[in-house]
């Protein structure tokens, strides 16, 4: 059967069988795919054209709205195209790619996170030392090696996953998601990447801990402040990774408790499309709202008199900020 799903692909749990609801569901994913990709999007753009926001915190909210991109163009697009068309096909291939990309961006996603409570840590428990640790060279150095974790963290998962024997090509879920490829397994062998994704939730939890210690000293080192606006500035750069950290712990609870296979097939999709889509979409919302360095840099940006000329100085300032 291995072979024959490697030339027929898959098929996709459906959101629906009426042609209008498909039609529905096509505008709404694509409202919130573009809402998502245009955010993020924004963060990049100001980030690269404003030499004010040229910092360690900011570099690695880039990377962190790159990520996000990239998570949401990997299953949104491929869904919206089942659903105008009126299909639920997936080719082994695509199927193939979309779990390779959906783990190295989940991964980027929790070592970026990782990183920027380090980040915050140094740069309110060790101010004085912040230019020497957090350096450029250093901060891209973390960054690369978060890339290259990712990477190396998708092939393991992409080649546990279909070194399996599938007996069937029903996959229920709207994307192709790893746990429920599993069980179409015909072989033992899938226990191998079981093995592989518990060693995963038990790394995603140490990076979980390891934020909460790394808050813990910051918080303690906050109270110990004498000015009350020190206090306030030092929380204000903290309270967005938070937000950001609670949305993907909480959505990813919400995966986590997701009604067992034989119940609606409905209140599973409505789980996927909480964890998948609503992280990446609320991201660039809770950094832009909660922070006016970004906001002023974006009005700035947004000046309408000099936007023919902000496409070329993107570009250039992407390459200064990277290189």
């Amino acid at each position: 059967m291995h072979n024959l799903t490697s030339t027929s692909g898959f098929l996709l749990l459906e959101f629906s069988q009426v042609r209008e609801l498909q039609i529905l569901h096509f505008f709404v994913f694509l409202g919130l795919y573009l809402i998502t990709v245009i955010g993020n999007l924004l963060i990049i753009f100001v980030i690269a054209l404003d030499h004010h926001l040229h910092t360690p915190m900011y570099f690695f909210l880039m990377n962190l709205a790159i990520s996000d991109i990239g998570s949401v163009s990997v299953i949104q697009p491929k869904s919206m195209v089942n659903s105008i068309m009126n299909n639920s096909h997936i080719s082994y291939a695509e199927c193939v790619t979309q779990v390779f990309f959906l783990f190295l961006f989940g991964c980027s996603d929790f070592t970026v996170l990782t990183i920027m409570a380090h980040d915050r840590y140094v740069a309110i428990c060790n101010p004085l030392q912040y230019e020497v640790i957090m350096k450029k060279g250093a901060c891209i150095q973390m960054s690369t090696i978060a890339w290259i974790t990712s990477i190396l963290y998708a092939v393991l998962h992409t080649a546990g996953t279909f070194s399996i024997t599938f007996c069937s090509n029903r996959v229920d879920q709207f994307f192709c998601e790893v746990p429920q490829l599993l069980k179409l397994s015909c072989s033992d062998l899938y226990l191998v990447e079981v093995g592989i994704l518990v060693f995963s939730c038990i790394s995603a939890f140490g990076c979980f801990v390891y934020i909460i210690v790394t808050y813990v000293w910051i918080m303690t080192a906050v109270l110990k402040m004498p000015s009350e606006q020190g206090r306030k500035k030092a929380l204000s750069t903290c309270l967005p990774h938070l937000l950001v950290v609670s949305v993907l712990l909480s959505t990813g609870f919400f995966a986590n408790i997701r009604p067992p296979s034989n119940s609606s097939s409905g209140l599973n999709l409505i789980f996927s499309v909480i964890y998948t889509i609503l992280p990446p979409m609320l991201n660039p919302f809770i950094y832009s709202m909660r922070n006016k360095e970004i906001q002023a840099a974006l009005w700035k940006q947004l000046n309408f008199k000099q936007f023919p000329d902000t496409f070329p100085r993107f570009i250039l300032k992407c390459l200064d900020f990277l290189l």
